[in-house]
This record gives structure tokens, C-alpha cells and sequence, in this order.
């Protein structure tokens, strides 16, 4: 599988599950065998999700990318092993950070729910293709984390003021709009991914969609260190 197609939600998700620590090993920069290149997005996905780890608890170096060829076996086992050994001494998570690891798989878990809504909101950073890895690593900061979690929102669709015309059922692009003609309409909050279409659609003689604060903002605000 192409590098390109790591996704944060991989990540969060190894992470609420128990996974003490995640390496992704893509083919060398600039040596890509489909000029598709994935491999950039995927350093430029790695940074993001670390500096995501930084602001809800974990330790980022539980994350680590590395780029090598096909024929670097020996370096391969070297690589990995160091990994294996620098979470060795970390331990498991919340050990070394000094938070509570099931308060930091319940972070990983929200973090998974906010993903679709993290790709939309750093959507032209995650298009970026620096010129090198240390661009890369400043290319998120501190301040784009407060923002993206201290912005972040849901969106509710009120009964009272639902007039059942179905614009924004028809316009969700992932079909988390329930009801139907002649039944008040309600946003599936598992299916939602917070693009605000609902929101932009829903004519303003009704006004029944409304933005209100993500319940994941409280849990994923910044710990402070």
C-alpha cells in the first residue's frame, strides 16, 4: 500500500486502540516507482497528526516516518528496531506524559471523530509540498492547534424550525441527514463530517440548522505542560 494513503484516522485509531507506538516506512523521497509521490502527503500527514499528539497529551515521538528502498533490509531492521526500543523506554502511553492512558485513548477516540473535519479545515496546509523535511516539521503549529480545536463545531438541525424541505438532506455529500419529505429532518452524528453544507443550504426563511461547540472541544483542549 502507497505511504499516500495513511490517513490521521489510522493513526488516532491505533492509538485509542492500545498501540504503544506507529511507524510508517514509504519509499524514498523523490524515488516514487507511479509518480504519484505519496509519500509526500504522507510526511505532511505525519507532521500534522504530531502535532495533534502534542496538543491532546501523547507524546509525538510515538510517531515516527522513515523512507527507504525495497532493497535496505538490513537498514530496515535497524530502523525499526530503534523504533522498538525508543517506546521501549517510553513505555506505554500515558506513562511518560503523565496523563492517564485511558483518558488518552479517550482523546484518540475524538480525535478519530473530528478527523474528516481536520482534513477540511487544514485542507490547503495538507496540500502543501515544502521543499524539505524540516519545512515540513514547521509547517504546523501550536497556534493552528488551538484554532482547529477551539473552532471546531457541530451541527444540529432544530425541530421546531424544520420545515422538512429536504435541502439539505439532498445536498449532504455523506448522507447524514435523516428524514425525509414530510418528516422533520436530524444530522447523524456518526455519519456527520462537519462541512457545513447543511448549514449553507437550509434556506434562511428557516434558519433550522445552527452551528453550536463541538463536544470534543473541552476534552481536546491543549494540556498544559
Amino acid at each position: 500500500m502507497c505511504t499516500g494513503r495513511i490517513d490521521p484516522g489510522l493513526v488516532f485509531r491505533g492509538f485509542a486502540n492500545g498501540a504503544d507506538g506507529i511507524i510508517i516506512v514509504g519509499c524514498r523521497l523523490n524515488e516514487c516507482n507511479y509518480t504519484t509521490h505519496g509519500n509526500y502527503s504522507a510526511l505532511n500527514k505525519t507532521h500534522l497528526c504530531k502535532q495533534i499528539m502534542e496538543h491532546i497529551g501523547f507524546n509525538p515521538a510515538r510517531l515516527r516516518i522513515e523512507f527507504l528502498s525495497s532493497g535496505e533490509g538490513i537498514l530496515f531492521t535497524e530502523v525499526v528496531n530503534d523504533f522498538v526500543a525508543s517506546i521501549k523506554q517510553l513505555g506505554p502511553p500515558g506513562g511518560s506524559e503523565g496523563v492517564d492512558a485511558a483518558e488518552l485513548r479517550s482523546k484518540a477516540r475524538q480525535t478519530v471523530r473530528l478527523v474528516p473535519y481536520i482534513k477540511l479545515a487544514m485542507k490547503d496546509k495538507l496540500a502543501a509540498r515544502p521543499a524539505t523535511r524540516e519545512e515540513y516539521e514547521r509547517l504546523y503549529t501550536r497556534d493552528d492547534m488551538d484554532r482547529l480545536f477551539g473552532e471546531a463545531v457541530s451541527y444540529h438541525i432544530d425541530p421546531e424550525k424544520c420545515r422538512a424541505c429536504m435541502m439539505c438532506l439532498r445536498r449532504c455529500p455523506v448522507e447524514a441527514i435523516i428524514g425525509g419529505k414530510g418528516q422533520k429532518h436530524a444530522i447523524d452524528q456518526e455519519k456527520c463530517i462537519r462541512c457545513g453544507t447543511c448549514l449553507q443550504v437550509c434556506p434562511p426563511r428557516f434558519s433550522a440548522v445552527a452551528a453550536v461547540p463541538a463536544p470534543e472541544r473541552l476534552l481536546l483542549s491543549r494540556r498544559p505542560r
